[in-house]
């Protein structure tokens, strides 16, 4: 679980928002701009969640993935989407080796990839609106691009999975134009990360595993594929990412880093 930060001096005037939608909870924290061209862009980056969600939702009968998933209407019929998101998941899978799947308990559910592409596809649409600074936030997992003002960095506070209400961690965003920040563990959802070759809830040393990556489509990805795999494994095959640093907590108290995330701290 993450949260974005700004400091509030000398920032542009904020528009923020707050939307439940996709079962959770998506605040948007943005800057800078012409005002009524990011409402407007608001707009269309929240109705984007919600027709996301009537797409891929595996919790309603009639969406299109859950048809997909039945037979009952193939890739080419469905909404451009699914065919881009299928796509990201199979890419997904194949850099960790199988340790992301779009599919539980046998069934097509790319819901493990739809948050964090629905997450950076709302904030480039505020960006391409000429918001300076964005922060999508969607469950827990967030996107920035731009800074939220002069010399002042987006700041990340990443939840403690071991001491609730405290912070393992705080990233900073400082010398980039975008970041994203992703947490997959049992704190807020229980044992809900399977284990793709069993089928069955990763047996796992760890509590959480935040990445930090320059879009939260991937950080969310590996963050799950790298939990599923446990600490020592996941921590070698996300230092081999280009771009991807990470925290690792284990049930034990045990906090274990990529060699570049220090850089990121602050």
């Amino acid at each position: 679980m993450a949260e974005a930060v700004a400091e509030p001096a000398q920032a542009p005037a904020a528009v923020r928002h707050v939307e439940e939608v996709m079962g959770t909870v998506f605040s948007f924290d943005v800057r800078g701009g012409d005002p009524e061209e990011v409402r407007a862009a608001l707009s269309e980056a929240v109705a984007g969640l919600h027709r996301a969600d009537e797409v891929f939702s595996t919790y309603r009968d009639d969406s299109e993935i859950s048809r997909l998933g039945r037979g009952q209407l193939t890739v080419q019929e469905c909404d451009p989407d699914v065919a881009a998101v299928l796509a990201l998941g199979e890419e997904a899978s194949r850099v960790s080796d199988g340790w992301f799947s779009t599919s539980y308990e046998g069934r097509l559910d790319p819901t493990g990839i739809v948050k964090g592409w629905a997450v950076e596809r709302a904030a480039r649409r505020l960006a391409a609106a000429g918001a300076t600074g964005v922060s999508v936030n969607g469950g827990g997992d967030v996107q920035l691009l731009g800074v939220p003002g002069p010399q002042r960095p987006w700041r990340v506070g990443v939840s403690d999975p071991l001491r609730p209400g405290g912070l393992a961690a705080v990233i900073s965003a400082a010398g980039v134009s975008e970041l994203a920040v992703a947490t997959s563990g049992t704190a807020e959802r229980g044992a809900h990360i399977v284990d793709p070759r069993t089928g069955r809830s990763a047996v796992t040393d760890l509590v959480a595993v935040t990445v930090v990556a320059p879009t939260i489509t991937w950080a969310d990805c590996w963050a799950t594929a790298a939990f599923a795999m446990g600490s020592r494994d996941g921590l070698r095959w996300l230092e081999a990412l280009p771009g991807v640093e990470a925290l690792l907590i284990t049930a034990g108290d045990e906090v274990r880093c990529t060699g570049g995330l220090a850089a990121r701290l602050g």
